[in-house]
């Protein structure tokens, strides 16, 4: 389809001035290297009503795969005047039984239709022999397992004409039968498949305070080239036979601690699209553009002193 393009609110136009390019990763409906939101039902008012002022919006895929009706009308809509792009929850990109044909169609209807600019998918699993569990399930890091997800992103990719961008999830566990680190991994993906990094920073800080390990040489392992998206989340923690553990929730503003390995990841990957995940117990939405203006601060922070490039 063919989007047009809304005259920009004048309290809009500095920020989109300052960044009109297409990220490294995009598609037809470029999304600049600025913080953008998760775009949730009690949030739909407001946008279809009014303009706020945020740079783009993210949409979970299987949130909108009915054909037709008002949902589906809504995003046509809201796309009018926003980047957007779709991250899917169900896809299974790690399921030995690989994808799913139905669903992977729906999904390039899906993009036909509203062009984002990034798409996406996690490294999990939750469909197995037919089953569906609504969950995003590990994948131990083997050879036989990265066979799988990379046979699989490469379908992905050939049904929907273009690279995806997949997620490096948070974990609670580690498999003894790993052979080699999660770094290794996506990094494999990647070579292998010539997909983009969803780099959830959050899920990053909560999985080496689960595991012990330096978040920081985690980040430095990615290949940074490969990075064409940024998620920032709260997380909650709790306590499990005396042993603290954090748990990715995101149902909270992002932690301090987030917030440093935002800026440390940004200092490797240059400037790239940086999303605000908000999705339990979601607040207003002045508190949602308040989490992306202060992402907004440290995305600009990343650039060159007196530039304002992308990094495209």
């Amino acid at each position: 389809m063919t989007v047009a393009t809304s005259q920009a609110e004048p309290r809009l136009q500095p920020l989109r001035s300052a960044l009109p390019a297409p990220g490294r990763f995009d598609g037809p409906g470029g999304v600049p290297a600025a913080a953008g939101i998760g775009l949730r039902h009690p949030h739909l008012p407001a946008f279809l009503e009014g303009r706020p002022a945020v740079a783009w919006l993210e949409v979970h895929s299987e949130n909108f795969l009915a054909a037709g009706g008002p949902r589906r009308e809504a995003l046509r809509r809201i796309r009018a005047d926003y980047p957007v792009s779709c991250h899917g929850v169900g896809l299974s990109l790690g399921s030995a039984d690989g994808l799913d044909d139905t669903h992977l169609a729906r999904l390039r209807d899906l993009f036909a239709e509203i062009e984002p600019g990034l798409i996406s998918e996690h490294v999990a699993w939750s469909v197995a022999e037919g089953d569906y569990l609504n969950d995003l399930l590990p994948l131990p890091y083997t050879r036989e397992a990265l066979e799988v997800l990379c046979r699989n992103v490469d379908r992905a990719q050939e049904a929907f004409g273009r690279r995806i961008l997949v997620e490096n999830p948070s974990t609670y566990l580690q498999f003894a039968a790993a052979e080699m680190s999660e770094p290794e991994f996506l990094s494999e993906t990647v070579r292998r498949t010539g997909c983009g990094l969803l780099l959830d920073v959050n899920n990053v800080f909560v999985s080496a305070a689960n595991h012990g390990f330096d978040p920081h040489a985690y980040l430095e392992a990615l290949p940074a080239e490969a990075v064409g998206e940024i998620h920032v989340a709260g997380h909650a923690e709790t306590e499990v036979d005396g042993q603290r553990l954090l748990i990715d929730d995101h149902g909270s503003r992002v932690a301090d601690g987030v917030w440093e390995l935002l800026a440390a990841a940004l200092a490797l990957s240059g400037p790239v699209p940086v999303l605000v995940e908000w999705d339990t117990a979601v607040p207003a939405l002045e508190v949602l553009l308040g989490e992306a203006a202060h992402a907004q601060h440290v995305l600009l922070s990343s650039w060159p002193a007196g530039e304002r490039r992308h990094a495209g």
